[in-house]
């Protein structure tokens, strides 16, 4: 047995024989145990280290309070002096035990959560080796939810922004558990990681998202492709293990609320995407601002290709040459503007097309350079400087290029360019959307929360059914074996009737019914009150039950 004193109370704790308990926390600096040479071994629990010991007695002498500090000091009792210690004191101490690695989870509550880098954080250098290919999206959901406290989890990767969405079952840890996941996949230290990536919780990681998916958190306002790739994540995570209730529910609604700032404001008008950014920005460039006097290259004819396509029409250009690995996507959007001469060349081209453009877009999903330093300098003399305008997460172009003096190179982060020319409409139809944005975000909150009551609910049914099944097992047998199957069926519907009406009113108070009338913290109450009367609350929390279980999993 071990009795160790409080290094702030005059208190003893007693532990069993096989283990004693030292306080990390403790300013002491010559904590002292006695003990017998025998083996032993170590694990941790919370902020402490429990030592497993043959059996041995300890007593605390002493504490030690010199300059504030708390010196615990034992020494060895004799085992008749011991039991009555230990008869007064071991409730107190297996209780300590059993509440100590409980203790850790009890203090945080399962919540939603954002890890992410974005263009206000985090440069483009750093954004692009985390950018995960839409092929990839399942595996990191399922990879994420693996980790040790995370439970739910969305992968929003984009071109300005990567970011994590996921219900942790506690904070701090999942987020060092994203962190490290997130260094690893992608080879950023996570000391560059944690530099410059941001970190919401609750109703501000919802507020969030919410604008995000609004356009409000765009370089360009109220661009729709945001919209489409947060779309897009519900698309991916259908299905996947992880992509559960809470994820599944906060980015529907986001959709939601996307669909109803466009539509209840005009924030969509003008420059609603990074594609349209990118031609306004390249026409600030030009001479004379007009696509008439420039020879245009569009570097891929995927969804970002088509879209700069598109705009160049809108903006007068009336011929492009566009470099992609197949026709068909190019001969589509010719057959879409047939009013205008796009002109195909393959990738094998691709230098020679460039040699011949004065502006030149790239938009492609490759993972590797088109155009270096080395490379640029080769091609032949532009009629005015090259403007290249790189809208690729990877990089198209190398940065250094725009260290020659007949090339300008601009990237996604100079599209600010552009938002700035709008500023105080922009800030404007914010301020709309975001009274908007505050309604949503209170209806999914009550949502979300309202699905704390239902473990509740089922652990009452369960309370309830227990006792009618035993109860209802006790009278049969009491009956004994004459009862025939008719009456046993009635007294079986008897009894499921009986327990059915006296739920019915807890159950009531428990559910979100507007018609009701019940305020959400009229039903959050309830709830509690329900289960310090029934005793539904577990001594080891959930959340503990569910760790265990997760790192049960990845030690198999």
């Amino acid at each position: 047995m071990v009795v160790i004193s409080s290094p702030s109370a005059n208190s003893l704790a007693v532990l069993p024989d096989s283990s004693m308990l030292i306080n990390l926390n403790s300013n002491s600096n010559s904590n002292s145990i006695a003990s017998s040479s025998s083996s032993s071994s170590l694990a941790f629990i919370g902020s402490r280290i429990r030592v497993d010991f043959k059996p041995v007695t300890v007593r605390a002498l002493s504490s030690d309070r010199r300059s504030g500090c708390g010196n615990v000091r034992c020494e060895a009792l004799s085992d008749s002096n011991s039991r009555s210690v230990s008869n007064s004191s071991s409730l107190s101490a297996l209780e300590l035990l059993k509440t100590s690695a409980a203790e850790r989870y009890t203090k945080e509550k399962s919540g939603i959560m954002v890890v992410g880098l974005s263009f206000h954080t985090a440069p483009v250098e750093i954004r692009e080796k985390l950018s995960i290919p839409e092929a990839d999206l399942p595996q990191a959901i399922s990879e994420l939810c693996a980790l040790n406290h995370i439970e739910e989890a969305a992968v929003l990767s984009t071109c300005n922004r990567m970011e994590i969405y996921a219900v942790a079952l506690s904070q701090h840890r999942g987020v060092k558990e994203i962190t490290e996941w997130m260094s690893k996949i992608s080879g950023v230290p996570v000391s560059d990681i944690s530099r410059h990536q941001f970190l919401l919780y609750e109703k501000e990681a919802t507020q969030h998202l919410f604008e995000v998916s609004a356009g409000l958190d765009s370089l360009v306002l109220g661009e729709g492709q945001i919209l489409s790739q947060v779309k897009h994540v519900v698309k991916v995570g259908q299905g996947v293990p992880g992509f559960d209730r809470k994820i599944s529910g906060l980015f529907k609604h986001a959709i939601t609320v996307g669909k109803r700032v466009r539509t209840e404001t005009n924030i969509s008008s003008g420059s609603v995407s990074v594609s349209s950014a990118a031609v306004e920005l390249a026409q600030m460039k030009i001479p004379e601002n007009s696509y008439d006097s420039v020879r245009v290259l569009v570097v891929g004819a995927g969804k970002m290709g088509k879209l700069v396509i598109k705009h160049l029409i809108a903006k007068g250009c009336k011929k492009m040459v566009v470099v992609n690995r197949s026709e068909d996507r190019v001969s589509a959007i010719r057959e879409e503007f047939k009013d205008v001469e796009i002109v195909y060349q393959p990738f094998s081209e691709l230098m020679s097309c460039a040699s011949n453009s004065d502006v030149i877009f790239t938009c492609t999903a490759s993972e590797t350079l088109l155009f270096s330093k080395d490379q640029v300098q080769t091609l032949s003399k532009a009629r005015t400087q090259r403007l290249f305008i790189d809208i690729s997460v990877p990089r198209n172009v190398e940065s250094c290029v725009s260290d020659l003096e007949t090339t300008s190179v601009y990237n996604v982060d100079d599209l600010k360019e552009v938002v700035e020319a709008n500023k105080k409409d922009r800030l404007r139809k914010a301020e709309e959307a975001q009274l908007i944005i505050s309604d949503e975000v209170r209806e999914f909150e009550a949502w979300k929360d309202s699905l704390e009551t239902v473990p509740t609910i089922k652990k009452l049914r369960a309370y309830a059914e227990r006792i009618r099944a035993s109860e209802m097992e006790k009278c049969v047998a009491k009956m004994g074996s004459d009862i025939s199957k008719k009456n046993q069926k009635a007294i079986h519907e008897l009894s499921k009737g009986i327990v059915n009406r006296l739920l019915h009113g807890p159950m009531q108070h428990l559910r979100c019914d507007e018609t009701e009338g019940r305020s959400l913290n009229e039903i959050i109450e309830n709830m509690h009150a329900l289960n310090r009367i029934f005793g539904l609350e577990m001594e080891i929390s959930i959340l503990e039950e569910k760790i265990r279980s997760k790192m049960e999993k990845s030690q198999v």
